[in-house]
């Protein structure tokens, strides 16, 4: 049976590398009806953060990416906690010790500095020099650069190549002169990854290891462990890290979309984003001998092969999550979608007791919605009505304020003709012969209307949108916004008229200017009053 692991570590957020091998570990586990093991890796205890193991728990669940044994769970292999599993790895490593595969090194991180830095001034590759190998404690003590508490290194072998057969990346070698002592055991008892991880695998008896490339360099020194110790390795798969766009590595401080919470609170859902993450290093053949962009977890399973597995550096493309994850969202069930806005729609203030109304509202929205984060903002005109938009925002393009103010007149009176129309195609009929009769353009009448009625250029359908609101909440709407175009036309008259008169006064200044003083002299008086008409000035038809 094949039992495949994920260990990660409990210091922050959960990584979305973290979900990247697990995905790959179960759908590897479910194609052999295997075992999917969740161990945690927590030996760091000062980088272990309070709430991170739980927080692990709780996003690979949302994920569905569930475990048969774990430190919840329990299972005949555990404890699932390395740092109750202390005394397990000294007694390795003593035995790693006694054959004389490993040593005690005193030396203190000073001396370890000034080696290093020697071995880089001649260009050598970076190794611990073995002083202390061989030694006692009490011989090590009498010579510089000595630390009480000493660490357990691994003797790597001399003049050796060391290879192994990587699932995905084929054969890989390399030489053990050029690999360090490994420190297995740290000063202060907690051993490190490398002596813990091959223990735990072994004593768990993992079959296969997904885990990312940054530990390709670290397998010679793991395979040298299960060799001193006689035991043997599993298959290894190293899968390429996740990088962004720019092809810069996702980093858990610069990048928000770095720790899986973010996905959930930004609204992704769970099976668009294990979609996604397959994607990033698998291809999933269709009948056509082309590849498929969408799939769930089963079908991946099916179809998964370590063959398939890519090699090159996948780009986390945001903007293709989000495509992705708007084809799940249109693609649910409306109940389900209701449900899963729920959350949301409550974050953004909406808390309607109508449920047949939020019902309506979230199926009229479904086609527009691409995270379920946006979907307060999309329906928030359903729920309260919008600012009242000023009349450059209501005014359609080609149109004056006065010619706006009248098409919405009209346009009000219908609504009120047929506000116990319910379907959505008869008020569009309606509406389209009202657009004949105004000689205007669709689309001037009916951007007028939405912007009316939403406060935005951007709705779902428009009388989709009037019927679902209710006549009485267009009523409203419509008024106000009559209300600005109303005033919006006066001023327009206001300023058409003052207009008028400035063309007429200078005429006037022409026509005087033309005069000499002479014949000016030789007229009668004539008065010029053409600021006597109030009416011109304050805009009224007369």
């Amino acid at each position: 049976m094949v039992r495949l692991r994920v260990a990660p570590s409990p210091t922050g957020l959960p990584h979305v590398g973290t979900a990247y091998m697990a995905l790959f570990c179960v759908a590897f586990v479910r194609q052999q009806g295997g075992e999917f093991i969740l161990r945690i890796e927590d030996t760091d205890q000062a980088r272990r953060v309070e709430g991170a193991e739980e927080s692990i728990f709780a996003m690979l669940r949302w994920l569905g990416l569930d475990w048969d044994e774990g430190p919840d769970v329990g299972g005949p292999y555990g404890p699932y906690r390395q740092s109750e599993r202390l005394l397990i790895y000294q007694a390795h490593a003593e035995e790693l010790i006694r054959g004389g595969h490993a040593y005690r090194c005193w030396c203190t991180p000073q001396r370890l500095a000034e080696v290093r830095a020697e071995q880089q001034q001649r260009k050598q590759p970076p190794r611990y020099d073995r002083f202390c190998l061989g030694k006692s404690a009490d011989e090590r003590s009498r010579e510089g650069g000595f630390a009480p508490n000493p660490v357990i290194r691994l003797r790597m072998p001399d003049g050796e190549t060391i290879s192994f057969d990587d699932l995905v990346r084929g054969t890989i070698q390399f030489e053990s002169d050029l690999i360090d002592d490994q420190v297995l055991i740290k000063s202060d008892g907690f051993p490190t990854y490398h002596l813990a991880a091959v223990v735990d695998d072994h004593l768990m008896e993992i079959t296969h290891i997904v885990r990312g490339e940054e530990w390709i360099s670290s397998t010679p020194k793991h395979l040298v462990l299960y060799d001193r110790f006689g035991w043997k390795p599993p298959r290894i798969a190293h899968l390429s890290l996740l990088r962004n766009v720019d092809r810069s590595k996702i980093s858990k401080r610069k990048d928000p979309w770095a720790n899986l919470p973010w996905f959930l609170d930004q609204g992704f859902l769970p099976e668009a984003l294990l979609n996604f993450l397959a994607l990033m290093g698998f291809s999933v053949p269709d009948a056509g001998g082309g590849t498929r962009e969408v799939f769930g977890l089963d079908e991946f399973a099916r179809a998964f092969d370590w063959e398939r597995v890519g090699t090159t550096a996948p780009a986390f493309d945001l903007e293709k999550l989000t495509w992705l994850n708007g084809v799940y969202i249109r693609g649910l069930p409306i109940g389900d979608l209701v449900r899963r806005a729920g959350p949301f729609l409550a974050a953004a203030g909406i808390d309607s007791v109508d449920a047949g109304y939020v019902r309506r509202v979230v199926a009229l929205e479904q086609e527009r919605i691409h995270r379920m984060g946006e979907i307060g903002d999309l329906t928030q005109f359903f729920f309260q009505d919008p600012l009242t938009p000023d009349a450059s925002a209501l005014i359609p393009r080609g149109l004056t304020a006065h010619e706006a103010s009248r098409a919405l007149e009209r346009a009000t009176d219908l609504f009120a003709e047929a506000r116990d129309l319910v379907d959505a195609a008869a008020m569009e009929t309606r509406f389209r012969e009202l657009v004949a009769s105004l000689d205007l353009k669709a689309g001037q009448l009916f951007s007028l209307i939405r912007v009316a009625i939403t406060g935005t250029t951007k709705s779902p359908p428009l009388f989709d949108t009037a019927v679902v609101l209710g006549p009485d909440r267009v009523a409203r709407r419509l008024q106000r916004a009559l209300a600005v175009l109303r005033e919006a036309a006066k001023q327009e008259r206001i300023a058409a008229n003052r207009e008028l008169i400035r063309q007429k006064e200078e005429e006037h200044r022409r026509i005087m200017d033309a005069v000499t003083p002479e014949i000016l002299a030789s007229l009668p008086t004539v008065a010029m009053d053409y600021g006597a008409d109030e009416s011109l000035k304050n805009g009224d038809d007369g």
